[in-house]
């Protein structure tokens, strides 16, 4: 039976916060005061009263309706208002926003202990409780929109005389919830990483929790907030909401216990059918046609459209879902999931990534407890129709053939292509594919993420560049384990016997020579599949090569930049910055900010030790300090790794060494240019994408010249420019 509580209707808006809750020598009101600190309000005169109540207003106590000096008092209509009720100016005025023109003042609505801005509109609002409203923000059309004392807005934190129950936990990256965090508004995808992470130390996971609980307080009676310039219209239940400034709401069924970050240069927006509960909107977030939200955070500048799921899930930065489902997953920015027979569930997928149509990434149910989990590096890209199993791990650009994969994946070779040879029964992996086959989608994809970032304020520095620590230092472990089953292979063959030493360096040898048996070799990986039928690596010395050129070209890029900037281009200057570079180091990727690994363990010591006493701003700040050194630290791990792919040392740096790396670079960077014309221009020679067209001019005037190629121009100009440039640089070069 529903328990139906009577209470007298006197007492209507007051008690907000219940006695017991309250601070010694406060009111209901202390917080509400702090949230809106204006004394600029005064009582109705008798005259008002008398026009309000034959406009059909109502009020149980009139002394409680207060209103700032130059109210029209004409403007409010056939309202209720219960307790104490504080309005602003209201001016003879029509507001328009996007076709959208409705007077200023208050219509047709019950409004229940709330404060009212300047120049508001609120028409048929028939619940007003517990809200304020600030300047010029119209509201139609609203069945109910309240707040309760304990309202949270999205925080999953716990209010005074609440069991610990209630607090809301986000389950991400593992269905059992053994990853679970405390979402909390302002949480970077470091924070949910960091969080996720590091699981093995109690007192961390407890820092974290304190962190997140004494940055919000357990008080009782904030009040729901809409910011200047928001439009609210046709909405059926708004409860526990906090939405900031120049945000649009529109058809929206229900939103509860949220934060809606908005503000005027990252304007929020929440279109028609969605429903949202338990959730944090970031600035710039936006929300359209039925989707559905629950225990989630969107990262400013991300979307969810076309009746998109998302359950205890984090999207990052600059990312999009539409249609399809995402369960218990951590995803970094700038990632892609368009198509509505996508699934995507226990995992953590490290930003640049795109899910095809018919990607089914939740098959974790490998034992009879939901345990699994699934990890993909930057640039993660499954194919169409692929299925995979939990656990599995990827290394960065990884992309995935169509087909449904038996078994679990560890694959360690970034860029690589990944197919499941059905006919065969053999999983085949060709490492070095996106440098070899798709140039052109790499490198505009890098310069697409870049472009689409839109954020002011950019709490992490997220890495773009495909060129990077995390994916030079897996092309290493790549080839290190090329050369090993290359060895190997060739032991086997001979019917030799040898060490993981000995495959490595007759691997080495064998790929970076023109031997012919290498033609012979039926080159198998281990480890790569947890299964019993063989791992193939097919163009294996091509990729070997295309790793250790762009390696060096990494390296040298970076040196590039720094001899444009320095004065100093002696070989013995040059010399001293390659001794400070030191031995390359290990590096993590912090929700999409590179951080060295080592850096990442001193900041959880110093959590662990209690150092931080401001909680979560001063890991934001870590945050900031790191990205401010990301450019020395980058330039240092760069000719850490050019030394040991080219083999130098220090002490060995001389002027024709210098002038051969630039030069290499000079090549390497005109291949790339090359690669991306090459890349498109199969398009354009393929006669199956041609069959369509009746002539060439027909297919030009749908798909555009390519020679009119805006990306491949530019590709084409910077290679140019880069080549010009470092020959000047060759010739400031000097002993």
């Amino acid at each position: 039976m529903n328990q139906i509580k009577k209470h007298p209707v006197e007492n209507l808006g007051y008690n907000f916060i219940p006695t017991e809750f309250l601070p010694e020598g406060k009111d209901e009101f202390y917080i509400r005061f702090q949230q809106n600190p204006a004394t600029d309000y005064r009582q109705l005169t008798k005259q008002e009263i008398a026009i309000l109540k034959s406009n059909g207003n109502r009020s149980d106590n009139w002394s409680q309706v207060l209103v700032r000096d130059g109210i029209d008092i004409l403007l409010i209509e056939e309202c209720t208002f219960f307790g104490l009720v504080r309005i602003g100016r209201l001016e003879p005025y029509f507001l328009e926003f996007s076709q959208l023109r409705t007077p200023v003042g208050l219509y047709r609505s019950l409004i229940v202990s709330c404060d009212i801005g300047n120049n508001v509109a609120i028409n048929n609002v028939r619940l007003l409780s517990h809200y304020i409203i600030e300047d010029e923000a119209i509201l139609i059309n609203v069945n109910e929109m309240s707040c309760t004392s304990h309202s949270k807005f999205g925080n999953g934190i716990v209010k005074d005389g609440e069991p610990e129950d209630v607090r809301i936990w986000l389950e991400i990256c593992n269905e059992n919830a053994g990853r679970k965090v405390i979402p909390f508004d302002g949480m970077l995808p470091g924070d949910a990483w960091l969080w996720s992470k590091y699981r093995a130390s109690e007192s961390l996971q407890e820092a974290f929790k304190a962190f997140t609980d004494r940055q919000f307080g357990t008080f009782r009676g904030t009040y729901g907030t809409v910011g200047k310039r928001t439009v609210i219209k046709n909405t059926h239940i708004i409860k526990d909401v906090k939405i900031g400034s120049d945000a649009y709401i529109k058809g929206a069924n229900k939103l509860k216990n949220l934060t809606i970050n908005s503000n005027e240069n990252a304007k929020s927006q929440i279109g028609e059918g969605c429903e949202m509960v338990n959730g944090i909107m970031g600035a710039g977030s936006r929300a359209f046609y039925g989707v559905k939200a629950v225990r989630f955070i969107l990262a400013p500048f991300s979307q969810l459209k076309y009746g998109a799921r998302l359950i205890n899930s984090y999207l990052g930065e600059n990312a999009t879902i539409s249609c399809c489902e995402v369960l218990n997953t951590l995803l970094f920015p700038a990632h892609e999931q368009h198509h509505n027979n996508s699934f995507l569930c226990a995992s953590l997928v490290m930003g640049q990534s795109n899910i095809a149509a018919g990607a089914t990434i939740g098959s974790n149910h490998n034992s009879r407890a939901a345990d699994g989990e699934l990890q993909a590096g930057r640039g993660f890209w499954p194919g169409l129709c692929v299925s995979l199993k939990h656990n599995s791990k990827f290394a960065s650009f990884t992309m995935i053939a169509k087909g449904d994969y038996p078994a679990e994946l560890n694959i360690p070779m970034p860029f690589c292509l990944v197919s499941n040879d059905v006919h065969n029964d053999r999983l085949l992996v060709m490492p070095g594919y996106w440098f070899q086959y798709n140039m052109y989608a790499i490198l505009r994809n890098e310069r697409k993420f870049a472009d689409r970032d839109r954020r002011r304020e950019k709490a992490q520095l997220l890495e773009y560049d495909f060129l990077a620590p995390d994916t030079v230092n897996e092309m290493f472990v790549a080839q290190q384990l090329l050369c090993r089953f290359t060895g190997q292979a060739f032991y086997q063959k001979h019917q030799l016997i040898g060490g993981s030493k000995e495959y490595e360096q007759k691997g080495k040898e064998l790929l970076e020579s023109d031997a012919p048996v290498l033609k012979q070799l039926e080159i198998q990986a281990t480890g790569l599949e947890n299964s019993g039928r063989p791992v193939h690596l097919i163009k294996v010395q091509e990729g070997y090569l295309l790793y250790k050129k762009m390696i060096a070209y990494y390296g040298t890029r970076l040196l590039i930049g720094y001899l444009q900037k320095s004065n100093d281009k002696s070989i013995h200057s040059l010399g001293r910055l390659f001794a400070e570079a030191g031995s390359r180091s290990n590096w993590l990727n912090a929700g999409g900010q590179l951080i060295p690994e080592e850096n990442i363990n001193a900041l959880i010591r110093d959590i662990k030790s209690r150092k931080l006493e401001q909680g979560w701003q001063q890991v934001h700040a870590f945050y900031e300090q790191q990205a401010l050194l990301y450019p020395d630290q980058k330039l240092q791990h760069g000719l850490a790794a050019l030394m040991e792919t080219a083999n130098f040392q220090p002490d060995t740096v001389t002027l024709p060494l210098l002038r051969e790396l630039l030069l290499n670079a000079v090549d390497m960077k005109q291949w790339m240019a090359q690669s991306v014309y090459a890349s498109k221009a199969k398009d354009y020679d393929n006669p199956f994408r041609k069959m369509v067209y009746d002539s060439t001019a027909e297919m030009e005037a749908v798909v555009g010249r390519l020679k009119d190629n805006p990306f491949i121009n530019e590709q084409l100009k910077e290679a140019e420019a880069f080549e010009t440039e470092t020959r000047a640089l060759i010739g400031l070069l000097k002993e």
